[in-house]
């Protein structure tokens, strides 16, 4: 929704710095950062995203019957979905504890649920596909990712298609970026710029 990527632009939950990248954990140079954590301090904002994702599991997994966020960024967002819409809740650890109970799924999930896991930004789908399969470990089974903010990179595209799920995003790079156009955040060649870091992100020099 391009309303809600102009206001995570407004409150700078999305930063864009073509001619001074950032450097993501995985080493890869970026001329976008994306920290959808803020967005839980703006009540308007994360009510409107709250129903955005509603609306995304409505129309695409109006099966579910156990709502699951990724910790911890996707926790929020779940809990205020899995409220919303009166289903229960889990969250989903990056890896099983290596103490205790040893568990990846905090929560009751039944055996066999259907369950949307929810995550606040998809770059390469890595770490949600891990937790998807954390959640199938656990005796669930994931229907669908629902995230809030979407690179659009190809290796997503390809990752998921690889593990078989579908996912959908409230809002995308595509449209951030055309929104930052528009409210003159990025000139012409900045913006021809952050296309060309999205068609190719590991060889993309600034």
């Amino acid at each position: 929704m391009k309303t809600i990527a102009n206001q995570l632009l407004e409150i700078e939950a999305v930063k864009l710095a073509p001619e001074h990248p950032f450097t993501w954990a995985s080493g890869i140079k970026s001329p976008i950062y994306c920290d959808n954590r803020l967005t839980i301090s703006y009540p308007s904002l994360r009510r409107a995203i709250t129903q955005a994702l509603v609306d995304l599991i409505q129309t695409n997994w109006p099966a579910v019957e156990v709502i699951a966020g990724t910790a911890t960024a996707g926790i929020p967002q779940a809990a205020w979905v899995a409220e919303q819409m009166n289903l229960p809740l889990v969250y989903v650890r990056s890896q099983p504890k290596d103490h205790g109970t040893g568990r990846q799924v905090e929560g009751v999930l039944p055996n066999q649920a259907k369950v949307v896991l929810i995550d606040d930004l998809i770059s390469t789908g890595g770490s949600v596909l891990k937790a998807a399969q954390g959640v199938q470990n656990d005796g669930g089974e994931v229907i669908g990712v629902a995230g809030v903010f979407s690179y659009q990179l190809a290796a997503a595209t390809t990752n998921f298609a690889a593990a078989g799920l579908e996912w959908a995003t409230v809002t995308n790079y595509t449209e951030l970026i055309e929104q930052a156009q528009a409210t003159g955040l990025v000139t012409t060649e900045q913006l021809a710029t952050l296309h060309q870091w999205r068609a190719d992100p590991m060889h993309w020099q600034a």
